[in-house]
């Protein structure tokens, strides 16, 4: 392959999820990451001119409004970011004959299931992030083409803001720390995500908008199992206390006992058998991978 004729674009390269793919999408072609301060996606009227500069055959975007509780007070950025931009990308790579792959989320569930959700179950957010970024996916799926929507969940790394970063943080900081039980999902590491992101492009043998148009749709993809927030906590700690003390003591409460300015969904495992069956990708139990994270 001559990757300098390979354009891969990606949009929030300074994410969890961009920050990895900047590394495993760089066998798959020339990679070009930009950032807010190179394209800031709140400004839409760049977006064309932008993409119509570089050229790529593929867009990854990791790009996205993620401040869950912030949103409930910013309803028009979030949406604007999550729900507008996809489409206009979408539409620029159906102009640009490039493919599009975009992330979305488990939060487009209402928490109502009892068995894994698959990408047949009817969404229903409970609050303005899950609602913008449903949005988005419309937007996509409007405009059709060559793309692929990935759900994921619970989304943790080694940098930035997260779950695993804050726990760490704060069980050496205080005594106890208490910790929702009563809301389920599977934790799923971002380096995982970006490496499920690339075998699936790399399937593609360099054809990538004919095999994305061909596979186009929504897919789940995350790791396996299922947990409360308390019970990725509790794994966190103890992996932890093996290797420094003191650690935090940790309490089980209710939602009702942390209240958020966005509802939660009480269960939002996500069904990974669709993109193991169109793939061949199957990434790990949670506990698994929380390991590996841990060791890396």
């Amino acid at each position: 392959m001559n990757n300098t004729r390979k354009r891969i674009l990606l949009l929030g390269a300074s994410g969890q999820v961009g920050w990895e793919l900047q590394r495993t999408l760089a066998p798959l072609g020339e990679v070009i990451a930009l950032r807010r301060d190179r394209l800031d996606l709140a400004q839409v009227e760049n977006i064309g001119s932008c993409l119509a500069d570089i050229q790529p055959i593929l867009i990854v975007n990791a790009a996205a409004y993620t401040a869950v509780d912030q949103a409930e007070e910013e309803p028009e950025r979030a949406m604007a970011i999550n729900g507008d931009v996809p489409g206009i990308l979408a539409e620029a790579a159906r102009q640009q004959g490039a493919a599009l792959i975009h992330y979305s989320t488990d939060y487009v569930f209402d928490g109502e299931n009892t068995s894994p959700y698959r990408e047949t179950d009817t969404p229903r957010p409970l609050n303005v992030y899950g609602q913008t970024k449903l949005a988005g996916e419309k937007a996509i799926a409007a405009v059709g083409g060559a793309y692929l929507i990935l759900r994921t969940s619970w989304v943790y790394g080694l940098r930035g803001r997260n779950f695993l970063l804050t726990m760490q943080r704060l069980a050496q900081e205080r005594e106890a720390l208490k910790v929702v039980d009563d809301q389920w999902g599977t934790p799923t590491w971002s380096r995982l995500i970006a490496e499920g992101t690339a075998q699936i492009i790399a399937q593609s043998r360099g054809q990538m908008q004919d095999y994305i148009r061909q596979q186009a749709g929504t897919y789940h993809l995350s790791c396996g199992g299922k947990t409360t927030w308390y019970g990725f906590a509790r794994v966190i700690l103890d992996r932890l206390a093996q290797r420094t003390t003191p650690v935090a003591r940790l309490e089980a409460i209710p939602t009702s006992g942390y209240p958020t300015p966005a509802q939660r969904p009480a269960f939002s495992s996500l069904d990974n058998s669709h993109v193991r069956d169109t793939f061949g990708i199957q990434l790990p139990h949670w506990k698994e991978a929380l390991g590996l994270a841990l060791s890396d």
